[in-house]
């Protein structure tokens, strides 16, 4: 029968292991994410509300920068996975105080991971179709309103989660409460955002809130993952 000790040093090393792979995760995902969209607006990615034949122009001239951004999102999906399924792991280790929460956060993960999905077959498609048409179709016009309106409702989703997982780290003690605090508020941005949803895919300025919780989220992710690695 292994000592108490033993299994004592053992727990804890195996919960520094894994702290620090939820960590490595939640900063890996943030920069991704970061990177993929400083490459699309540093290309000059349309808005949802620009006209379609700007669109076109856009898709047909960037390719590569759509291929990156592709291949990050390939990246980004298992990231954010890892996260939300390791920090529930965490969460339970500590006691299981946070764990409604965290599980709301990896059900609004997983979910979140389907949307991204779909928004970014639908980007694929617009850059390679574009190259082959002269002017836009109706064909590419309707693509193009899918990917805005399954963005506008990824944002509600992303609130979900960041609200799940900013709740359940503090209850388990692994975040101050700022954290806490800008989960809340940036999480409740993104909710926002999504009740506005139809206006957000038809290129209304209240992308503009969605993209401040946004921002908090990435902040979020940052803080977190440096402080799980440091633990």
């Amino acid at each position: 029968m292994r000592p108490p000790q033993n299994t004592a040093t053992t727990l804890a090393r195996t919960w520094f292991v894994r702290g620090r792979l939820v960590g490595a995760a939640a900063i890996a995902f943030a920069v991704s994410v970061a990177i993929e969209n400083a490459v699309l607006a540093g290309t000059g990615a349309p808005t949802f509300g620009a006209p379609i034949e700007e669109v076109l122009a856009y898709y047909a001239a960037n390719r590569d920068a759509v291929a990156i951004a592709s291949g990050l999102v390939a990246l980004n999906l298992p990231l954010l996975l890892v996260f939300v399924t390791g920090l529930h792991g965490l969460v339970e280790r500590r006691g299981g105080a946070g764990a409604d929460w965290s599980r709301l956060a990896s059900t609004a993960g997983a979910t979140l991971s389907a949307i991204f999905v779909l928004v970014n077959v639908l980007q694929i498609g617009l850059a390679l179709s574009a190259g082959g048409l002269a002017e836009p179709t109706p064909a590419f016009e309707l693509v193009w309103q899918v990917h805005a309106a399954a963005f506008a409702l990824a944002l509600p989703t992303l609130g979900t989660t960041f609200i799940g997982a900013a709740l359940a780290a503090h209850a388990s003690g692994l975040t101050p409460a700022w954290q806490r605090l800008l989960g809340l508020v940036g999480g409740s941005l993104l909710l926002a955002a999504g009740l506005g949803n139809l206006a957000i895919a038809d290129g209304s300025a209240l992308i503009f809130g969605g993209l401040l919780g946004f921002a908090a989220w990435l902040v979020w992710l940052l803080a977190t993952g440096v402080r799980l690695v440091r633990s």
